[in-house]
Protein backbone atom coordinates (compact mmCIF):
# COMPACT_ATOMS: atom_id res chain seq x y z
CA UNK A 1 0.00 0.00 0.00
CA UNK A 2 1.26 3.49 -0.79
CA UNK A 3 2.17 5.63 2.22
CA UNK A 4 -0.35 8.33 3.16
CA UNK A 5 0.50 11.99 2.76
CA UNK A 6 2.75 13.16 5.59
CA UNK A 7 1.19 15.43 8.18
CA UNK A 8 4.57 17.20 8.42
CA UNK A 9 7.35 17.31 5.85
CA UNK A 10 10.57 19.22 6.50
CA UNK A 11 13.02 19.33 3.58
CA UNK A 12 16.65 20.43 3.48
CA UNK A 13 16.49 22.21 6.86
CA UNK A 14 19.61 24.19 7.64
CA UNK A 15 20.11 26.18 10.83
CA UNK A 16 23.35 27.84 11.85
CA UNK A 17 24.32 29.66 15.01
CA UNK A 18 27.57 31.60 15.48
CA UNK A 19 30.29 28.97 15.17
CA UNK A 20 27.84 26.05 15.14
CA UNK A 21 26.06 24.36 12.23
CA UNK A 22 23.17 22.87 14.20
CA UNK A 23 21.23 21.38 11.26
CA UNK A 24 22.76 20.56 7.90
CA UNK A 25 20.20 19.78 5.20
CA UNK A 26 17.93 17.63 7.38
CA UNK A 27 14.80 15.96 5.96
CA UNK A 28 12.06 14.89 8.35
CA UNK A 29 8.45 13.75 8.06
CA UNK A 30 5.59 12.66 10.30
CA UNK A 31 2.43 10.75 9.40
CA UNK A 32 -1.06 10.98 10.95
CA UNK A 33 -1.89 8.24 13.43
CA UNK A 34 1.78 7.50 14.15
CA UNK A 35 4.23 8.04 16.98
CA UNK A 36 7.54 9.20 15.53
CA UNK A 37 10.65 9.13 17.73
CA UNK A 38 13.46 11.63 17.14
CA UNK A 39 16.73 10.04 18.24
CA UNK A 40 20.32 11.18 18.61
CA UNK A 41 23.01 12.04 21.11
CA UNK A 42 22.95 15.31 23.01
CA UNK A 43 23.99 17.98 20.53
CA UNK A 44 22.77 15.96 17.53
CA UNK A 45 20.26 18.67 16.59
CA UNK A 46 17.02 17.25 18.02
CA UNK A 47 16.08 20.31 20.06
CA UNK A 48 16.94 22.64 17.19
CA UNK A 49 14.77 20.67 14.77
CA UNK A 50 11.87 20.78 17.25
CA UNK A 51 12.26 24.54 17.69
CA UNK A 52 12.29 25.03 13.91
CA UNK A 53 9.11 22.94 13.60
CA UNK A 54 7.36 24.83 16.40
CA UNK A 55 8.33 28.31 15.22
CA UNK A 56 10.88 29.17 17.91
CA UNK A 57 13.61 29.41 15.26
CA UNK A 58 13.45 30.43 11.65
CA UNK A 59 15.43 28.47 9.07
CA UNK A 60 18.47 29.50 7.04
CA UNK A 61 17.44 27.13 4.26
CA UNK A 62 14.77 24.51 3.61
CA UNK A 63 10.99 24.26 3.70
CA UNK A 64 8.24 23.05 6.05
CA UNK A 65 4.96 21.61 4.79
CA UNK A 66 1.86 20.89 6.83
CA UNK A 67 -0.60 18.48 5.13
CA UNK A 68 1.00 19.33 1.79
CA UNK A 69 0.93 23.13 2.13
CA UNK A 70 4.16 25.07 2.66
CA UNK A 71 4.14 27.07 5.88
CA UNK A 72 6.42 29.60 7.53
CA UNK A 73 5.92 30.20 11.25
CA UNK A 74 6.91 33.55 12.74
CA UNK A 75 6.75 32.25 16.30
CA UNK A 76 5.35 29.51 18.54
CA UNK A 77 1.94 31.19 18.47
CA UNK A 78 1.56 30.83 14.71
CA UNK A 79 2.70 27.18 14.88
CA UNK A 80 0.12 26.55 17.59
CA UNK A 81 -2.60 28.19 15.50
CA UNK A 82 -1.66 25.81 12.69
CA UNK A 83 -2.21 22.86 15.03
CA UNK A 84 1.29 22.11 16.34
CA UNK A 85 1.51 21.92 20.14
CA UNK A 86 4.52 21.18 22.31
CA UNK A 87 4.93 19.80 25.84
CA UNK A 88 8.45 20.38 27.14
CA UNK A 89 10.55 18.38 29.59
CA UNK A 90 10.31 21.13 32.22
CA UNK A 91 6.56 21.64 32.62
CA UNK A 92 5.95 25.30 31.77
CA UNK A 93 2.81 25.88 33.81
CA UNK A 94 1.82 28.13 36.71
CA UNK A 95 1.89 26.10 39.94
CA UNK A 96 0.08 28.85 41.89
CA UNK A 97 -2.98 28.63 39.62
CA UNK A 98 -5.64 25.93 39.57
CA UNK A 99 -5.59 22.95 37.22
CA UNK A 100 -8.45 24.45 35.21
CA UNK A 101 -6.73 27.84 34.95
CA UNK A 102 -3.59 26.17 33.65
CA UNK A 103 -5.47 24.15 31.05
CA UNK A 104 -7.34 27.20 29.74
CA UNK A 105 -4.78 29.95 30.43
CA UNK A 106 -5.10 32.64 27.76
CA UNK A 107 -8.18 30.94 26.31
CA UNK A 108 -10.61 31.30 29.22
CA UNK A 109 -14.30 31.25 28.24
CA UNK A 110 -15.63 34.77 28.76
CA UNK A 111 -18.93 36.58 28.66
CA UNK A 112 -19.09 40.36 28.64
CA UNK A 113 -15.36 40.35 29.40
CA UNK A 114 -15.71 38.22 32.53
CA UNK A 115 -14.31 34.72 32.93
CA UNK A 116 -16.97 32.02 33.08
CA UNK A 117 -15.45 29.93 35.86
CA UNK A 118 -17.98 27.09 35.67
CA UNK A 119 -17.55 26.73 31.90
CA UNK A 120 -13.77 26.78 32.31
CA UNK A 121 -13.84 23.99 34.90
CA UNK A 122 -16.14 21.88 32.72
CA UNK A 123 -13.86 22.33 29.69
CA UNK A 124 -10.81 21.37 31.74
CA UNK A 125 -12.57 18.28 33.06
CA UNK A 126 -13.58 17.23 29.52
CA UNK A 127 -10.03 17.64 28.18
CA UNK A 128 -8.51 15.73 31.10
CA UNK A 129 -11.14 13.00 30.74
CA UNK A 130 -9.82 12.41 27.20
CA UNK A 131 -6.56 11.48 28.91
CA UNK A 132 -8.34 9.36 31.55
CA UNK A 133 -7.32 11.86 34.24
CA UNK A 134 -9.88 12.62 36.92
CA UNK A 135 -8.73 15.23 39.42
CA UNK A 136 -10.23 18.23 41.18
CA UNK A 137 -9.66 20.91 38.52
CA UNK A 138 -10.19 23.66 41.09
CA UNK A 139 -7.18 22.43 43.09
CA UNK A 140 -3.91 24.34 42.89
CA UNK A 141 -1.58 22.74 40.37
CA UNK A 142 1.30 22.64 42.89
CA UNK A 143 -0.66 20.08 44.93
CA UNK A 144 -0.63 17.62 42.01
CA UNK A 145 2.07 15.06 41.28
CA UNK A 146 4.61 15.68 38.52
CA UNK A 147 2.85 13.04 36.43
CA UNK A 148 -0.49 14.82 36.69
CA UNK A 149 1.18 18.14 35.90
CA UNK A 150 2.64 16.56 32.75
CA UNK A 151 -0.81 15.36 31.73
CA UNK A 152 -2.28 18.81 32.46
CA UNK A 153 0.31 20.24 30.05
CA UNK A 154 -0.81 17.72 27.42
CA UNK A 155 -4.47 18.61 28.03
CA UNK A 156 -3.59 22.26 27.52
CA UNK A 157 -1.89 21.34 24.23
CA UNK A 158 -5.01 19.48 23.10
CA UNK A 159 -7.19 22.52 23.80
CA UNK A 160 -5.97 24.13 20.57
CA UNK A 161 -7.22 21.27 18.36
CA UNK A 162 -3.68 20.03 17.84
CA UNK A 163 -2.98 17.88 14.80
CA UNK A 164 0.70 17.49 15.74
CA UNK A 165 1.80 16.94 19.34
CA UNK A 166 5.48 17.26 20.28
CA UNK A 167 6.47 15.52 23.54
CA UNK A 168 10.00 16.50 24.59
CA UNK A 169 11.31 14.05 27.24
CA UNK A 170 7.83 13.66 28.76
CA UNK A 171 8.77 10.75 31.04
CA UNK A 172 12.07 12.00 32.49
CA UNK A 173 10.54 12.85 35.89
CA UNK A 174 8.05 9.98 36.16
CA UNK A 175 8.19 6.65 37.95
CA UNK A 176 7.40 3.35 36.23
CA UNK A 177 3.65 3.41 36.91
CA UNK A 178 3.34 7.01 35.78
CA UNK A 179 5.32 6.27 32.62
CA UNK A 180 2.90 3.51 31.66
CA UNK A 181 -0.04 5.85 32.27
CA UNK A 182 1.49 8.47 29.98
CA UNK A 183 2.33 5.92 27.26
CA UNK A 184 -1.28 4.72 27.34
CA UNK A 185 -2.40 8.31 26.79
CA UNK A 186 -0.02 8.57 23.83
CA UNK A 187 -1.45 5.36 22.33
CA UNK A 188 -4.98 6.74 22.69
CA UNK A 189 -4.03 10.00 20.96
CA UNK A 190 -2.36 8.05 18.15
CA UNK A 191 -5.57 6.11 17.58
CA UNK A 192 -7.43 9.41 17.19
CA UNK A 193 -5.25 10.18 14.13
CA UNK A 194 -2.85 12.63 15.72
CA UNK A 195 0.80 12.76 14.62
CA UNK A 196 2.98 12.57 17.73
CA UNK A 197 6.68 13.41 17.92
CA UNK A 198 8.20 11.57 20.89
CA UNK A 199 11.65 12.58 22.11
CA UNK A 200 13.22 10.42 24.81
CA UNK A 201 16.58 9.02 25.89
CA UNK A 202 14.82 5.94 27.28
CA UNK A 203 15.32 3.50 24.42
CA UNK A 204 13.01 0.87 25.90
CA UNK A 205 10.17 3.42 25.93
CA UNK A 206 10.89 4.39 22.33
CA UNK A 207 10.62 0.78 21.19
CA UNK A 208 7.44 0.35 23.25
CA UNK A 209 5.60 3.34 21.74
CA UNK A 210 7.14 4.48 18.43
CA UNK A 211 6.02 3.34 14.97
CA UNK A 212 8.86 5.10 13.18
CA UNK A 213 12.05 6.89 14.13
CA UNK A 214 14.48 9.40 12.67
CA UNK A 215 18.13 9.46 13.75
CA UNK A 216 20.28 12.61 13.73
CA UNK A 217 24.01 12.83 14.36
CA UNK A 218 26.06 16.03 14.47
CA UNK A 219 23.26 17.98 12.84
CA UNK A 220 22.88 15.58 9.90
CA UNK A 221 20.21 13.06 8.98
CA UNK A 222 21.40 9.48 9.42
CA UNK A 223 18.12 7.88 8.40
CA UNK A 224 14.45 7.17 8.95
CA UNK A 225 13.51 3.68 10.10
CA UNK A 226 10.41 1.71 10.98
CA UNK A 227 10.74 0.55 14.58
CA UNK A 228 9.98 -3.03 13.59
CA UNK A 229 12.96 -3.01 11.21
CA UNK A 230 15.72 -1.93 13.61
CA UNK A 231 17.13 -3.37 16.84
CA UNK A 232 18.17 -1.36 19.91
CA UNK A 233 21.83 -2.17 19.27
CA UNK A 234 21.56 -1.01 15.65
CA UNK A 235 19.83 2.18 16.80
CA UNK A 236 22.54 3.04 19.32
CA UNK A 237 25.25 2.37 16.71
CA UNK A 238 23.57 4.77 14.29
CA UNK A 239 23.16 7.41 17.02
CA UNK A 240 26.79 7.45 18.13
CA UNK A 241 28.47 6.41 14.87
CA UNK A 242 30.21 3.41 16.38
CA UNK A 243 29.38 0.34 18.38
CA UNK A 244 28.72 1.17 22.02
CA UNK A 245 31.19 -0.56 24.25
CA UNK A 246 29.19 -2.49 26.82
CA UNK A 247 29.80 -1.38 30.40
CA UNK A 248 32.16 -3.70 32.18
CA UNK A 249 31.23 -5.06 35.54
CA UNK A 250 31.96 -1.89 37.48
CA UNK A 251 32.64 -3.86 40.64
CA UNK A 252 35.81 -5.07 38.92
CA UNK A 253 36.95 -1.61 37.80
CA UNK A 254 36.35 0.23 41.09
CA UNK A 255 36.97 -0.50 44.76
CA UNK A 256 35.06 -3.41 46.30
CA UNK A 257 32.53 -3.13 49.11
CA UNK A 258 35.08 -4.63 51.52
CA UNK A 259 37.72 -2.10 50.49
CA UNK A 260 35.50 0.95 51.03
CA UNK A 261 34.18 -0.50 54.31
CA UNK A 262 37.78 -0.47 55.60
CA UNK A 263 38.39 3.09 54.33
CA UNK A 264 38.10 6.04 56.72
CA UNK A 265 34.66 7.48 57.39
CA UNK A 266 34.51 10.78 55.54
CA UNK A 267 31.09 11.95 56.68
CA UNK A 268 28.88 10.60 59.46
CA UNK A 269 25.28 11.74 59.89
CA UNK A 270 23.55 10.75 63.15
CA UNK A 271 19.79 11.23 63.61
CA UNK A 272 19.95 13.94 60.96
CA UNK A 273 16.55 15.25 59.87
CA UNK A 274 14.43 18.20 58.85
CA UNK A 275 10.72 18.63 59.47
CA UNK A 276 8.85 18.54 56.17
CA UNK A 277 11.97 17.24 54.45
CA UNK A 278 13.20 13.86 55.67
CA UNK A 279 12.80 12.00 58.97
CA UNK A 280 15.91 11.58 61.14
CA UNK A 281 18.39 9.08 59.72
CA UNK A 282 21.94 7.89 60.41
CA UNK A 283 24.47 7.20 57.67
CA UNK A 284 28.27 6.80 57.44
CA UNK A 285 29.93 7.52 54.10
CA UNK A 286 33.45 6.17 53.57
CA UNK A 287 36.16 7.56 51.32
CA UNK A 288 35.84 6.02 47.87
CA UNK A 289 32.32 4.70 48.55
CA UNK A 290 29.41 5.16 46.18
CA UNK A 291 26.16 5.33 48.14
CA UNK A 292 23.03 5.09 46.01
CA UNK A 293 19.72 6.63 47.05
CA UNK A 294 16.66 4.79 45.80
CA UNK A 295 13.01 5.68 46.18
CA UNK A 296 9.96 6.87 44.30
CA UNK A 297 9.45 10.52 43.45
CA UNK A 298 8.72 12.40 46.66
CA UNK A 299 10.38 9.76 48.83
CA UNK A 300 12.93 12.22 50.23
CA UNK A 301 16.02 11.42 48.14
CA UNK A 302 16.75 15.02 47.18
CA UNK A 303 15.88 16.32 50.65
CA UNK A 304 18.42 13.93 52.20
CA UNK A 305 21.09 15.02 49.72
CA UNK A 306 20.47 18.71 50.40
CA UNK A 307 21.00 18.14 54.13
CA UNK A 308 24.35 16.46 53.49
CA UNK A 309 25.50 19.43 51.38
CA UNK A 310 24.13 22.26 53.48
CA UNK A 311 21.62 23.54 50.93
CA UNK A 312 19.06 22.92 53.71
CA UNK A 313 20.00 22.87 57.36
CA UNK A 314 18.85 20.16 59.72
CA UNK A 315 16.67 20.81 62.75
CA UNK A 316 17.78 17.57 64.43
CA UNK A 317 20.91 15.42 64.63
CA UNK A 318 24.56 16.04 63.88
CA UNK A 319 27.11 15.73 61.07
CA UNK A 320 30.76 14.84 61.50
CA UNK A 321 33.36 15.39 58.78
CA UNK A 322 36.64 13.56 59.39
CA UNK A 323 35.46 12.82 62.93
CA UNK A 324 34.77 16.45 63.87
CA UNK A 325 31.24 17.72 64.45
CA UNK A 326 30.37 20.52 62.09
CA UNK A 327 27.36 22.59 61.13
CA UNK A 328 26.49 22.44 57.45
CA UNK A 329 23.92 25.22 57.24
CA UNK A 330 24.81 26.78 53.89
CA UNK A 331 26.20 25.63 50.54
CA UNK A 332 29.33 27.66 51.30
CA UNK A 333 29.87 25.50 54.39
CA UNK A 334 29.58 22.43 52.19
CA UNK A 335 32.13 23.81 49.75
CA UNK A 336 34.50 24.64 52.63
CA UNK A 337 34.39 20.94 53.61
CA UNK A 338 35.01 19.81 50.00
CA UNK A 339 31.43 18.67 49.44
CA UNK A 340 29.85 19.32 46.04
CA UNK A 341 26.21 18.98 44.98
CA UNK A 342 24.92 18.70 41.42
CA UNK A 343 21.20 19.45 41.61
CA UNK A 344 18.63 17.64 39.47
CA UNK A 345 17.13 21.04 38.63
CA UNK A 346 19.94 22.29 36.42
CA UNK A 347 18.04 25.32 35.13
CA UNK A 348 16.83 26.75 38.46
CA UNK A 349 19.71 25.64 40.72
CA UNK A 350 22.69 25.23 38.44
CA UNK A 351 23.12 27.03 35.17
CA UNK A 352 23.39 30.73 34.54
CA UNK A 353 22.14 30.62 30.98
CA UNK A 354 23.27 34.14 30.12
CA UNK A 355 26.91 33.25 30.87
CA UNK A 356 29.33 31.32 28.68
CA UNK A 357 30.46 27.73 29.11
CA UNK A 358 33.76 28.99 30.53
CA UNK A 359 32.08 31.30 33.03
CA UNK A 360 29.71 28.57 34.20
CA UNK A 361 32.51 26.03 34.64
CA UNK A 362 34.65 28.27 36.86
CA UNK A 363 31.75 29.62 38.93
CA UNK A 364 32.04 27.27 41.95
CA UNK A 365 35.83 27.47 42.06
CA UNK A 366 35.68 31.25 41.99
CA UNK A 367 33.06 31.25 44.76
CA UNK A 368 35.23 29.01 46.94
CA UNK A 369 38.21 31.36 46.45
CA UNK A 370 36.15 34.45 47.17
CA UNK A 371 35.58 37.32 44.78
CA UNK A 372 38.59 39.21 46.21
CA UNK A 373 40.84 36.57 44.56
CA UNK A 374 39.62 36.42 40.97
CA UNK A 375 40.87 33.69 38.66
CA UNK A 376 42.95 35.06 35.82
CA UNK A 377 41.48 34.83 32.34
CA UNK A 378 44.37 32.60 31.32
CA UNK A 379 43.63 30.18 34.17
CA UNK A 380 39.92 30.20 33.30
CA UNK A 381 40.73 29.34 29.68
CA UNK A 382 43.02 26.48 30.77
CA UNK A 383 40.37 25.00 33.08
CA UNK A 384 37.58 25.31 30.53
CA UNK A 385 39.66 23.77 27.74
CA UNK A 386 40.68 20.85 29.95
CA UNK A 387 37.16 19.91 31.03
CA UNK A 388 35.52 20.56 27.68
CA UNK A 389 37.92 17.98 26.27
CA UNK A 390 37.68 15.57 29.22
CA UNK A 391 33.86 15.48 29.23
CA UNK A 392 33.41 15.93 25.47
CA UNK A 393 31.26 19.04 25.83
CA UNK A 394 29.76 20.04 22.48
CA UNK A 395 30.27 22.45 20.86
CA UNK A 396 33.86 22.65 22.09
CA UNK A 397 33.64 26.43 22.33
CA UNK A 398 34.22 27.89 25.81
CA UNK A 399 32.65 31.19 24.75
CA UNK A 400 29.34 29.65 23.63
CA UNK A 401 26.37 30.70 25.75
CA UNK A 402 25.49 27.75 27.96
CA UNK A 403 21.78 28.40 27.40
CA UNK A 404 22.24 27.41 23.74
CA UNK A 405 23.65 23.97 24.57
CA UNK A 406 21.64 20.77 24.59
CA UNK A 407 20.44 19.47 27.95
CA UNK A 408 23.07 16.75 28.12
CA UNK A 409 25.92 19.13 27.40
CA UNK A 410 24.57 21.57 29.99
CA UNK A 411 24.72 18.70 32.49
CA UNK A 412 28.36 18.09 31.56
CA UNK A 413 29.14 21.77 32.16
CA UNK A 414 27.70 21.51 35.67
CA UNK A 415 29.65 18.32 36.32
CA UNK A 416 32.85 20.09 35.22
CA UNK A 417 32.03 22.99 37.55
CA UNK A 418 32.05 20.72 40.58
CA UNK A 419 34.95 18.48 39.56
CA UNK A 420 37.36 21.42 39.37
CA UNK A 421 36.71 22.13 43.07
CA UNK A 422 38.30 18.71 43.77
CA UNK A 423 35.57 17.58 46.17
CA UNK A 424 36.01 14.71 48.59
CA UNK A 425 32.25 14.01 48.53
CA UNK A 426 30.33 14.49 45.30
CA UNK A 427 26.51 14.39 45.48
CA UNK A 428 24.90 13.69 42.09
CA UNK A 429 21.12 14.10 41.90
CA UNK A 430 19.81 12.52 38.66
CA UNK A 431 23.06 13.23 36.75
CA UNK A 432 22.02 11.20 33.69
CA UNK A 433 18.41 12.37 33.37
CA UNK A 434 17.80 13.61 29.84
CA UNK A 435 21.22 12.45 28.66
CA UNK A 436 21.84 10.16 25.69
CA UNK A 437 23.15 6.64 26.16
CA UNK A 438 26.72 7.47 25.13
CA UNK A 439 27.01 10.36 27.59
CA UNK A 440 25.29 8.29 30.27
CA UNK A 441 27.93 5.59 29.88
CA UNK A 442 30.70 8.20 30.13
CA UNK A 443 29.29 9.61 33.37
CA UNK A 444 28.89 6.16 34.91
CA UNK A 445 32.49 5.33 34.06
CA UNK A 446 33.57 8.65 35.54
CA UNK A 447 31.79 7.89 38.83
CA UNK A 448 33.59 4.56 39.05
CA UNK A 449 36.92 6.24 38.28
CA UNK A 450 36.36 8.92 40.95
CA UNK A 451 35.48 6.21 43.46
CA UNK A 452 38.69 4.42 42.61
CA UNK A 453 40.60 7.66 43.23
CA UNK A 454 39.15 7.86 46.73
CA UNK A 455 36.27 10.30 46.19
CA UNK A 456 33.01 9.46 47.94
CA UNK A 457 29.86 9.76 45.82
CA UNK A 458 26.18 9.94 46.73
CA UNK A 459 24.29 8.89 43.61
CA UNK A 460 20.57 9.48 43.05
CA UNK A 461 18.73 8.05 40.07
CA UNK A 462 15.18 6.95 39.28
CA UNK A 463 16.74 4.10 37.26
CA UNK A 464 17.33 1.35 39.80
CA UNK A 465 19.59 -0.62 37.46
CA UNK A 466 21.88 2.40 37.28
CA UNK A 467 21.97 2.75 41.07
CA UNK A 468 22.77 -0.95 41.49
CA UNK A 469 25.44 -0.86 38.78
CA UNK A 470 27.40 1.88 40.55
CA UNK A 471 26.73 1.69 44.28
CA UNK A 472 28.44 -0.15 47.11
CA UNK A 473 25.41 0.38 49.34
CA UNK A 474 21.84 1.43 48.58
CA UNK A 475 19.82 3.65 50.92
CA UNK A 476 16.11 3.02 50.32
CA UNK A 477 13.60 5.77 51.13
CA UNK A 478 9.84 5.79 51.34
CA UNK A 479 7.52 8.58 52.48
CA UNK A 480 10.55 10.74 53.35
CA UNK A 481 12.03 8.12 55.65
CA UNK A 482 15.09 5.89 55.31
CA UNK A 483 13.52 2.43 55.48
CA UNK A 484 16.57 0.29 54.70
CA UNK A 485 20.28 0.41 53.95
CA UNK A 486 21.30 -2.56 51.82
CA UNK A 487 24.75 -3.84 50.92
CA UNK A 488 24.93 -4.09 47.15
CA UNK A 489 26.07 -7.65 46.66
CA UNK A 490 25.39 -9.97 43.76
CA UNK A 491 22.17 -11.15 45.37
CA UNK A 492 20.61 -7.67 45.50
CA UNK A 493 18.29 -7.00 42.55
CA UNK A 494 16.10 -4.16 41.37
CA UNK A 495 13.07 -6.24 42.37
CA UNK A 496 14.47 -6.54 45.91
CA UNK A 497 14.88 -2.77 46.17
CA UNK A 498 11.42 -2.12 44.76
CA UNK A 499 9.92 -4.56 47.25
CA UNK A 500 11.70 -2.74 50.08
CA UNK A 501 10.39 0.59 48.78
CA UNK A 502 6.87 -0.80 48.79
CA UNK A 503 7.00 -2.67 52.09
CA UNK A 504 8.83 -0.08 54.13
CA UNK A 505 11.11 -2.55 55.92
CA UNK A 506 12.74 -0.80 58.86
CA UNK A 507 16.47 -0.12 58.63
Amino acid sequence: MPEPQPMVRMSGIRKEFPGVLALDGVDFRMFPGEVHALMGENGAGKSTLIKVLTGVYGVDAGTIELTGDEVAFNGPGSAQQAGISTVYQEVNLCPNLSVAENVCLGREPRRFGRIQWGAMRRRAEELLARLDVHVDVSAELSTCSIAVQQLVAIARALDVDARVLVLDEPTSSLDAGEVEQLLQVVRSLRESGMAILFVSHFIDQVFAIADRMTVLRNGKLIGEYRTADITPVELVTKMIGKELQVLEDLEDSGPTRAEVADAPVLLAAEDLGRKGGVAPFSLDIHAGEVVGLAGLLGSGRTELARLLFGADHADSGTIQVDGETTALRTPRAGLDHKIAFLSENRKAEGLVEELTVRENIVLALQASRGWARPLSRRRQDEIAEKYIKALDIRPANPEALVGNLSGGNQQKVLLARWLITEPRLLILDEPTRGIDIGAKTEIQRLVTQLSGDGMAVVYISAELEEVLRLSHRVVVLRDRKVVAIRDNNQALTADDVMATMAEGVQA
